[in-house]
């Protein structure tokens, strides 16, 4: 019973590992005959595995999704993730998420091995999440967005809109865009004919799900890129345009997905688009890079800059000597 128990489980996993094995393969990789395979994978399907089969020259099987959820196998690396994760949504923004994402957690650390769990611990008590703030999406709306542009079919929905109006939209939906603050759908608006990004939590779908479209280049070939680029230009005070004195790979190494968009201009400069609510809190931002640079607009944070400066300089005890030569990208509005 022992060897059958282990013959199962590496059964299990291999077929895990790739989409389909042939059973001559399966039987040479476990030792065994391919009548051995073939009651191994009865007894899989008897524990609640649904393991499809083909017959003929190309035939063999794989691990496919059923009715019940068995137990899985995890490498001691997924394991970890899979624990991150649940950690994460357990705190995350998703709506009615929290409590079965502890439920998950628990249930995996119970069975986790004594050596991954100090590495589980090790990421739970030194890591924090700045994320957040924004408003939180019911899991059902996530799920029935997804599962509709997974599948290609066309969604309909009821949409407010910031001013309190709902419409009724009905789009071919592309990709969900979660930023850190809020997540967003990418869709193509049949009606208006041009892409369209919808905040996720304003989305009311109406079922039943609509036909099936062939699915179309996101603009610019990056849908992540795309929503970032018209989030930052609708929900901001400040647009900002900054030009730093430095390469962009060096900039895009202390900045983050959604602070803006990074634009190389040459070896040395680059330039950050980007927007805010407050522009105190954007100098702040400005000064953690630790790299010369000029603001080319908006001009408000020229004047909050100059107030800045003047304020700093009169902190101190004494006048700083001037350098006798300045930093490239130096002047008026430079940092």
């Amino acid at each position: 019973m022992l060897e059958t128990s282990v013959r199962l489980l590496r059964l299990l996993s291999l077929l895990q590992q790739r989409r389909g094995w042939s059973g001559a393969d399966l039987a040479a990789r476990l030792a065994v005959t391919t009548r051995t395979v073939r009651n191994d994978v009865d007894r899989l399907r008897q524990l609640g595995y649904q393991v499809d089969s083909t017959t003929g020259p190309a035939g063999g099987y794989r691990l496919g999704a059923g009715t019940a959820l068995p137990p899985l196998l995890l490498d001691d690396d997924e394991a970890v993730a899979v624990a991150v994760g649940l950690r994460a949504a357990a705190a995350g923004s998703v709506t009615g998420i929290e409590d079965v994402s502890l439920r998950a957690l628990t249930k995996l650390e119970r069975t986790l091995p004594a050596r991954l769990r100090p590495r589980v611990d090790a990421l739970r008590t030194t890591t924090v999440s700045a994320a957040g703030g924004g408003p939180t999406v019911d899991a059902d709306t996530l799920t029935t967005v997804a599962a509709a542009a997974h599948r290609h079919e066309r969604l309909r929905f009821e949409y407010a809109g910031h001013d309190g109006s709902t419409s009724v939209r009905d789009v071919e939906p592309h990709t969900l865009v979660y930023t850190g603050r809020r997540w967003y759908l990418l869709a193509w608006d049949t009606d208006r004919r041009d892409w369209r990004t919808f905040r996720a939590d304003r989305v009311r779908p109406l079922p039943p799900a609509g036909p099936r479209f062939v699915p179309r280049e996101p603009p610019g070939g990056d849908a992540a890129a795309h929503v970032l680029r018209g989030v930052r230009s609708r929900v901001w005070a400040y647009q900002a345009r900054i030009r730093f004195h430095a390469p962009a790979a060096v900039v895009a190494e202390r900045s983050t997905p959604t602070s803006g968009e990074i634009i190389p201009i040459d070896d040395a400069t680059c330039e950050l688009v980007t927007g805010t609510d407050s522009l105190h809190d954007l100098a702040t931002y400005l000064s953690k890079f630790d790299v010369p640079f000029t603001v080319l607009a908006p001009p408000e944070l020229h004047d909050l800059l100059h107030t800045l400066a003047t304020r700093y300089l009169a902190a101190l005890p004494h006048p700083p000597r001037r350098s006798r030569t300045s930093r490239p990208g130096e002047g008026a509005h430079s940092a």
